[in-house]
């Protein structure tokens, strides 16, 4: 038997753990409606059905930012269910502020790891869509070990993804971009929806972010990205 994705080892995380300054608002969201909307301790292995209180697909969003992109989903595909996962409280914290002025409630969010979380919480090819908008692109050539797509990822998710699912990425660095196609293509799970090493027409109901916004500033090109998880395997 293969030994699962989500029991091997991690020693690198794609991500450093920074303060970031949280308004009066943000802590207020996270203090009072993150019982409302987030991701419950136990069980250990989620029930999405019982998360959302309903049965219908789920898509989790690695890294919301800001949260725009996951709230223009979520508002464009109110009969799919939403999960929107970060590290860093300001960004969460903004996200459920986000979640009481619209009203939406096919949205949970979690101030986790994508990675841990995947691993630790979600149940084997129950997610339909998964999105990953601006990762980190740890551009020093020291740092790239700490790139999140990469093939230990890619086996993890693979796991967790359901026959047929679609992966959405976006980044606004061209360097990051051709390593992401190499990783997806030397991938056996993950298919090109647009054909091999092609890049796809910008995602379908993503609205412009901040960190899309920084890098049209920098002169940088945004590439976006579609695969396909293939059926059969672990």
């Amino acid at each position: 038997m293969s030994q699962d994705p989500s029991r091997q080892t991690r020693p690198v995380r794609s991500y450093v753990l920074r303060k970031g300054r949280l308004t009066r608002g943000q802590q207020r969201a996270l203090d009072e409606l993150l019982p409302r909307y987030g991701i419950p301790d136990t069980p250990p292995e989620l029930d999405w059905t019982a998360v959302f209180g309903r049965e219908a697909p789920v898509a989790l969003e690695i890294g919301i930012g800001g949260g725009e992109a996951l709230l223009g989903l979520a508002r464009a595909h109110p009969e799919w269910n939403w999960v929107g996962l970060d590290v860093y409280p300001p960004g969460v914290g903004k996200l459920l502020l986000g979640l009481e002025e619209s009203g939406l409630d096919n949205v949970r969010a979690a101030l986790a790891d994508g990675v841990d979380f995947l691993a630790e919480r979600v149940p084997a090819h129950s997610l339909s869509a998964c999105y990953i908008f601006f990762p980190d692109p740890w551009t020093k050539e020291r740092h790239k070990k700490r790139r999140l797509i990469q093939a230990p990822f890619l086996d993890l998710l693979a796991a967790r993804l359901a026959p047929e699912a679609d992966l959405f990425l976006a980044t606004d660095w061209a360097d990051y971009a051709e390593w992401m196609v190499a990783a997806l293509e030397a991938h056996p799970r993950f298919t090109n929806v647009h054909g091999p090493g092609a890049f796809a027409p910008r995602c379908p109901d993503r609205p412009p972010t901040k960190f899309e916004a920084r890098g049209e500033l920098r002169g940088h090109e945004v590439y976006d990205l579609h695969y396909r998880r293939m059926g059969g395997g672990a």
